[in-house]
């Protein structure tokens, strides 16, 4: 008998978890840019996880504040494709964290993107990142996070 692999979007909803509605740009940009066989998302933040590491929010609440990032930004690459399963591998995420000058745990705030990411795409979803501090973010967002991506060849919108 042959075992029915799960598609990124039947992982989501197994671990309990939906994709957020789009949620509109507050400047003059896309949401994401694809060239070629890559995806270059811009920053996504959350509505609900605002402050700053290190003063009032703790590095859990900070972790799911990546979490949240990363389903925000899972849904402009449906978006985009129309499907998950087309994502080929995430190459790289950079996070942002809003934290105060002596507080260091940014990697740990960011393994809510990482880990995430590992158990939607398995080993496609291992990836190089990037997880620096910051002294403020737009809206006061606890954490903001930008992805590239290398999707399948096929079909796309010019």
């Amino acid at each position: 008998m042959v075992e029915k692999v799960m598609t990124p979007e039947e992982r989501l909803e197994s671990l309990g978890l939906k994709l957020p509605p789009l949620r509109s740009a507050s400047g003059n940009y896309v949401s994401c840019v694809r060239t070629g066989n890559l995806i270059f998302t811009s920053g996504q933040g959350t509505d609900e996880y605002r402050g700053k590491l290190g003063e009032d929010v703790s590095i859990e609440v900070g972790y799911q504040a990546a979490r949240q990032c990363m389903l925000n930004l899972l849904a402009v690459v449906k978006h985009e494709l129309g499907e998950l399963s087309k994502v080929k591998r995430v190459v790289k995420i950079l996070g942002f964290v809003n934290s105060t000058p002596d507080f260091t745990a940014q990697p740990k705030v960011m393994n809510g993107s990482s880990d995430l990411l590992v158990e939607v795409f398995g080993e496609k979803g291992r990836h190089a990142r990037s997880a620096v501090g910051m002294a403020q973010l737009p809206h006061n967002n606890a954490v903001e996070v930008e992805m590239i991506l290398e999707v399948e060849d096929g079909d796309q919108d010019e």
